[in-house]
């Protein structure tokens, strides 16, 4: 058979989902790992250190190659964080399928304390996530908040060079690059709510690819995909570009979903919160709901400001 071109950003991180997907497909299929060809793409997002994505553009830094790859061809599929991927994809494009997702929490990194809560008074805490930093000003207004950019690799090297005294970073990417051992402590969903799609291995096709669509609806997960549509739907109503600071998380048990949602200004001094269960068939009007109904208690001066 052809060999199928997998195209994926080329951080340690991207390259262990692409695997994974391989795998999976591999294991689906019956198929040898010749039969398959990774191919790392340089994302604007992955060249750009200087500066916040949220100044630089957004999401779409980390797909915009890879997506131009797929619509070209010089790829067939393309692998994706979840939370990495703009609500808005180009035309021609679809994401159809999602890998069982991980855990979806965020955990922290401590050099000298293993909570985010025992760190002294004005300490410094690296993060490049609008929803990372709010949360933490919530938590502790105190905190100094430093720019951490850069693959997990790089920021757990600013961590051991002192920029920062403890960081936070997504527990699933952690736990797919075998570094399990550097987290001091878990964040409670309650708390410290994640990014929408956090967690969630997406995979993106060109509409239409029919051959391509038989062979990935096989290693689909149901309810990620569901849980996905919710959080996605509550994204794209609220904004959903990275410039903002918004966390979603839905849970699938049997037929019914459940989904808690937050948006919180960039300085953490105000926040609202949503809860609303439902089926999980109605996975994204659900999610649409989530977003009518926050922004109705937020009221529309909270938006002031926001892109």
């Amino acid at each position: 058979m052809q060999t199928l071109k997998i195209g994926t950003r080329g951080s340690p991180l991207a390259l262990a989902q692409a695997h994974e997907t391989r795998a999976r497909l591999m294991q689906a299929h019956g198929l040898p790992e010749q039969a398959f060809e990774v191919v790392p793409i340089s994302t604007s997002g992955d060249r750009i250190q200087d500066r916040p994505l949220s100044e630089a553009g957004g999401k779409g830094l980390f797909t915009k190659e890879i997506e131009e790859a797929l619509l070209d061809g010089r790829i067939d599929i393309a692998v994706h964080s979840s939370k990495d991927m703009p609500t808005v994809l180009p035309d021609g494009l679809e994401l159809i399928t999602f890998l069982p997702r991980e855990d979806a929490r965020d955990a922290f990194i401590g050099k000298r304390v293993k909570r985010l809560a025992d760190l002294p008074h004005g300490a410094r805490v690296g993060s490049s996530s609008l929803r990372r930093q709010a949360l933490i000003r919530r938590m502790r207004p105190d905190f100094e908040v430093v720019m951490f950019r850069g693959n997990v690799q790089t920021r757990l090297r600013k961590l051991d060079e002192g920029v920062a005294e403890g960081t936070i970073l997504a527990y699933a990417g952690l736990k797919r690059l075998g570094l399990e051992h550097v987290v001091t402590d878990l964040m409670p969903l309650e708390d410290f709510p994640p990014a929408p799609g956090q967690g969630a291995i997406g995979i993106e096709s060109r509409v239409g690819d029919r051959d391509i669509e038989k062979m990935l609806a096989a290693i689909h997960h149901v309810p990620t995909g569901q849980a996905l549509a919710c959080e996605r739907a509550f994204l794209a109503a609220l904004d959903g570009s990275c410039r903002t600071p918004i966390a979603g998380h839905a849970t699938i048990s049997g037929e019914k979903l459940s989904f808690a949602g937050l948006i919180i200004s960039p300085d953490g001094t105000e926040s609202h919160e949503v809860r609303l269960e439902g089926e999980a068939a109605d996975a994204a009007e659900i999610g649409l709901d989530a977003a009518r109904t926050v922004r109705a208690r937020a009221g529309t001066k909270f938006f002031d400001g926001w892109a």
